[in-house]
């Protein structure tokens, strides 16, 4: 997969954006918390500045990704972050650090313009039967930025300060920049679709998009099943901290090893899925995700023991990344290119929005109920995602002994 050129450059430049990305987090973590004595309202604004461009600018940056060139777009989105650090970093030399804010918030809307045109060019420039095998790499490098990403920020934080951080995550984001403008010049494409998806307003290819997406049964089936996904991921997200402390009888810092437990797991789970992955379909592995995920939940949900808990942990982590592979294949290869972007932005959204829906009711019900009940609610959300795939599953299986038959 590395020959390609455009898969090696692609990846190279996601490993400089990851660690500008937890430079960046950490240090403004850590400094806000410093400056505000840990000010519970401050600490909230930072993830509203790192979650709220996912829902403003997902799906318009998708259809924009649909209208611009895809290494233009990713070349001036990591150039601008680069720039936006170097701006904000002069207005905090002058005093005003509320303007760190601004500089995650920027970031993080850029992004929203940036991912969609990679994947635009892993469509155009990697074999069909390569997609997962990509996507498992692709994976695998955010995965093994969620082990070693909070270490490498926190330490060039405590070592070199706020200013230095924000000096590095520029560089870093300029690297980028750099890096992905070796790729080839875009072309210009002749497919009919992508013409006449241009020739409308911003907000009909938006509605354009949607259409697309309604129409697919697959890839309605989809975001139906990612709907059920990220509100049970989200029910749980915040109450890790009670697995520890109530199941578990410890105290909260013992989380930190279920976390490293669960995100070691998927960096092992991504680099085992690029060796077969061509070898399963991606329903299958989305499918198999999700009902890994299902039992997975409700275990650790029940279980009061450390090991078995830290098993667990590794087990849901190892199969996590065939949910996220599964579906960005499944985008990938069921999608036309011209609308690549627009897909993207229309499941992302979905997702993210049932999470955070997901995290507001999770601590309610579990004061309304206990932390077992909680968990159990969302393994049975990751079980309705996996039957609503498992149709998928079954045609795609039937439509390969009847070719084998032939």
């Amino acid at each position: 997969m590395l020959q390609n050129k455009f898969v090696r450059t692609i990846m190279l430049s996601s490993i400089l954006l990851q660690l500008g990305i937890w430079v960046r987090n950490f240090a403004i973590l850590l400094f806000v918390t410093a400056k505000t004595d840990n000010d519970p309202l401050y600490v909230s604004l930072i993830s509203v500045a790192e979650f709220a461009p996912i829902f403003l600018f997902s799906f318009i940056g998708g259809a924009f990704a649909d209208r611009w060139r895809p290494k233009r777009t990713m070349v001036w989105s990591s150039l601008l972050s680069a720039l936006s650090a170097g701006a904000v970093l002069i207005v905090v030399a002058l005093g005003s650090w509320q303007a760190l804010f601004a500089a995650t918030f920027i970031s993080a809307m850029l992004s929203q313009f940036s991912q969609p045109s990679a994947m635009k060019l892993f469509k155009q420039h990697v074999q069909e039967e390569k997609l997962q095998s990509v996507m498992a790499m692709y994976q695998t490098v955010i995965s093994i930025f969620l082990v070693i990403g909070p270490a490498v920020g926190a330490f060039v934080y405590d070592k070199f300060g706020l200013e230095i951080s924000l000096a590095v995550m520029g560089g870093l984001l300029l690297g980028s920049a750099i890096v992905l403008s070796l790729l080839p010049s875009d072309e210009r494409e002749s497919d009919p679709s992508k013409e006449s998806a241009g020739r409308g307003s911003l907000l009909d290819e938006m509605k354009d998009g949607l259409r697309y997406v309604g129409r697919n049964p697959l890839l309605r089936t989809l975001a139906i099943a990612f709907t059920a996904a990220g509100l049970a991921a989200g029910l749980i997200q915040p109450l890790s901290v009670f697995v520890a402390v109530e199941n578990l009888g410890k105290d909260s810092s013992f989380l930190q090893w279920v976390i490293i437990a669960n995100g070691a797991a998927m960096m092992v789970g991504g680099a085992v899925i690029m060796t077969f992955a061509q070898k399963v379909k991606p329903q299958a592995l989305l499918t198999l995700g999700l009902l890994v995920s299902a039992a997975g939940t409700v275990a650790v949900g029940w279980s009061t023991s450390v090991t078995l808990t830290l098993v667990l942990q590794a087990m849901t982590g190892l199969f996590y990344p065939c949910i996220h592979i599964g579906i960005q294949t499944l985008i990938l290869r069921n999608t036309e290119p011209a609308y690549i972007g627009r897909v993207g932005g229309t499941v992302t959204p979905i997702f993210m929005g049932m999470m955070v829906i997901g995290m507001s009711v999770g601590g309610v019900l579990k004061h309304a109920t206990s932390l077992f009940s909680v968990f159990a609610i969302s393994g049975v959300l990751f079980f309705v995602g996996a039957m609503l795939m498992l149709p998928t599953v079954l045609r795609q299986s039937a439509v390969h002994s009847h070719a084998a038959q032939r």
